[in-house]
């Protein structure tokens, strides 16, 4: 009887402990289930079987089910992680300057600025009359504007020429679908107007009872310019400018004289400017240069001219000036001719000077022109891997440029560089907690592609590194739309960088760091380049010992989440961890679909599938359309469920084929934020959550989830 009764203990205590344990164990070895419901599409005759494309109908309960789970999921398999994502986090915000203040920015008898306060994740804008000693004026907090809202975006925050009147648009959706509201800064009342459906810019007229804004359509796309009297219903507002090209999109600004409204249409490789003389608020907008099919151009003015930026006959660009009084193809003067060594990337316009940033062999200058004898310097930075660039406008007519400098080692500095005496001062330097510089250090190498193109790689690390080979790295890229990858200082970087990792940067052909061909040569029909240039840069990171397969994290996000795809169909044994962030991976079908929001503007950069040409290409590299039976890394893939940009489903399917087939039993999660969209968190502290979840994965994947 003792002895049954001993046993029958001990089965009943095994049996709670089982029970007790049960959700736990079960769920987390078991990922959640997809169905498939075969859907068959046919181009250029054939037909392809796309088993997950249900997971489009984002209303169905069975989509959120599906999602809600993989979020489960996700959260229960990193579970053992929470302890190192706060160990993260706080390291960030122990790094962080909570308490800050821009640079005041002086518009005539006020000086402007914006604030953050501890604890607090979104700026105060605030200003003072007269002297910066004067008592504070709280324009906008956005925080109470934020409460409630599991996403909020700020965009244009604008304050009418009279200083009355405060105008700024905001995005509590995710989706970027904003809503103008207007403050009155005499007495804190907001106007009645509600401007819903726009994008996030708008200009006053100088009349100050006019406000420009941008209206979206079907598909998201900014293409039709309303002009709106203060008081008046806004619903009676009428379009002064309708761009039916869907391949076009449209953006507003001031001109740096303040003289000419801009209207810029452009899409991947046209650009057309329409300006309007401010005095002349109920005017219509004329063409500064027609539009030609591959010919862009950036437009400024100052003076009597306006000043282009164009790539017509000039692949780099050049710059050229266009009397304001004769606009015409017989009155353009040459400033800065085409090189082919050197980019045009920016420039601004002052009264007695031109300042141009330009990128020569991946690293950028800014020139500074004498427009009065053509006289040329440039300003020079010291490190070899560095960031620049300039700041907006604070007066025209002033002899000061503003610059931003960062690097991989420096934090953000923001000088004030005098254009008549060629002196900087250093107007501000973002404060990093506990930071020394002299500990880091960085370097450029290239890698060399098969067909001989060497590759820029940027790489940072702790100081005196032995590169035994032995060292965990986490490898970034882009790679698209010609958007030259950052090198900028990040603070969050530094989790990685004191626990032993190289982080590296690899500038990949599909961006723009060596001049314009550097793009071409990575887009439409020449687009498998941009992938095969970051494996060829992975495999020279291991072959000179900077790291080894089993420590090799890599990390890109949208277009940079298609390469994550790409690369790890290609050469899913080349990498331990992967995390694609909102991932463009279901291009094929994306492409193939013309009421999807950005795709008609997207032709000219991935090409249109309904060509046979470009289908064939895309469905060769599509990460969705190549997956395969192979084992795969430990792999974390995000999503926004209200993502404009690319849509949730991408990166549901893509995960839902990925645990169909794959052959290993490495890690793959979904992440997707159900109250945001392509940009996730836009609170400081939230953001912050998000890089430690992230860091916490890669760290995991590496075996490293104890240092």
């Amino acid at each position: 009887m003792y002895r049954f009764k001993r046993i029958l203990t001990v089965y009943l205590i095994l049996l709670s402990i089982y029970f007790a344990c049960w959700p736990r164990l079960t769920y987390a070895e078991s990922a959640p289930d997809t169905r498939k419901i075969p859907r068959a599409i046919t181009m250029h005759g054939e037909t392809r079987i796309d088993p997950y494309a249900w997971l489009r109908e984002r209303e169905k309960p069975e989509v959120l089910q599906y999602l809600q789970a993989e979020n489960r999921y996700t959260e229960q398999k990193m579970k053992h992680t929470e302890k190192l994502q706060g160990e993260l986090y706080r390291e960030m915000v122990g790094r962080m300057q909570e308490r800050d203040t821009s640079l005041p920015e002086r518009i005539d008898d006020f000086y402007y600025y914006a604030r953050a306060e501890k604890g607090k994740e979104h700026p105060i804008y605030c200003r003072k009359k007269g002297s910066l000693e004067a008592p504070e004026e709280v324009l906008l907090d956005a925080n109470p504007l934020a409460e409630g809202h599991s996403s909020f975006h700020l965009g244009a925050v604008k304050v009418s020429p009279n200083h009355r009147w405060l105008a700024f648009a905001v995005d509590t959706g995710g989706a970027e679908k904003y809503t103008i509201r207007i403050k009155d800064l005499k007495n804190g009342r907001l106007h009645k107007e509600a401007i819903s459906n726009v994008s996030p810019n708008l200009e006053w007229g100088r009349d100050e009872q006019t406000l420009y804004y941008v209206q979206l359509d079907s598909t998201q796309r900014p293409c039709k310019l309303y002009r709106h009297r203060l008081g008046e219903d806004h619903r009676k507002d009428r379009p002064v400018y309708h761009e039916k090209d869907q391949a076009f999109f449209m953006n507003i600004r001031k001109s740096a004289s303040r003289q000419y409204l801009f209207l810029e249409l452009h899409s991947k490789n046209t650009s057309e400017i329409r300006y309007l003389n401010m005095d002349n608020f109920a005017g219509e907008f004329r063409v500064l240069q027609p539009r030609k099919p591959s010919v862009q151009y950036q437009a400024e003015h100052g003076g009597e001219f306006f000043y282009l930026s164009t790539n017509e006959g000039a692949e780099n660009f050049k710059l050229i000036a266009i009397p304001s009084t004769k606009n015409s193809q017989q009155n353009r003067r040459e400033i800065l001719p085409h090189r082919k060594d050197a980019i045009i990337e920016d420039f601004r316009v002052f009264k007695n000077k031109l300042v141009v940033v330009e990128r020569v062999k991946g690293l950028q200058k800014i020139r500074i022109i004498n427009m009065s004898g053509g006289h040329i310097r440039y300003i020079e930075f010291p490190e070899p891997v560095y960031q620049v660039s300039l700041s907006d406008y604070q007066d025209f007519q002033r002899d000061t440029l503003r610059f931003v400098y960062s690097s991989l080692i420096t934090q953000q500095q923001v000088y004030d560089y005098d254009l008549r005496t060629a002196t900087r001062q250093l107007k501000k330097e973002l404060v990093i907690h506990d930071y020394d510089r002299q500990q880091y250090e960085s370097q450029r190498i290239f890698a060399q592609a098969p067909d001989g193109t060497k590759i820029p790689i940027s790489l940072v690390y702790k100081k005196g590194m032995i590169l035994d080979g032995s060292h965990p790295m986490l490898l970034t890229a882009y790679g698209s739309y010609g958007y030259s990858y950052p090198v900028h200082f990040t603070a969050n970087r530094l989790s990685l960088l004191d626990r032993g990792f190289i982080c590296a940067f690899a500038h990949v052909r599909g961006g723009q760091e060596m001049g314009r061909q550097w793009y071409e040569q990575g887009k439409l029909l020449n687009k498998k380049n941009t992938f095969k240039d970051f494996i060829v840069c992975a495999e020279y990171l291991i072959q000179e010992n900077y790291t080894n397969r089993s420590k090799l994290a890599i990390l890109g996000g949208s277009a940079g989440g298609l390469l994550m795809g790409a690369v790890t169909n290609m050469r899913s044994d080349l990498f331990q961890v992967v995390v694609a962030q909102v991932p463009f991976v279901d291009v094929l079908n994306t492409m193939s679909d013309p009421t999807l929001p950005l795709t008609v503007t997207e032709y000219d950069e991935w090409g249109d599938p309904r060509e046979k040409a470009y289908y064939d290409y895309i469905k060769d590299y599509s990460p969705y359309e190549n997956v395969k039976a192979r084992n795969y890394p430990h792999m974390l893939v995000t999503a926004g469920y209200h993502d404009p940009r690319v849509s949730y489903w991408e990166p549901a399917k893509w995960v839902a084929r990925l645990r169909d087939v794959k052959q290993d039993d490495n890690l793959l999660l979904l992440k997707t934020d159900m109250g945001r969209g392509h940009f996730g968190a836009s609170g400081r502290y939230d953001q912050l959550k998000e890089t430690s979840f992230v860091y916490a994965f890669i760290l995991n994947g590496l075996g490293m989830t104890g240092s």
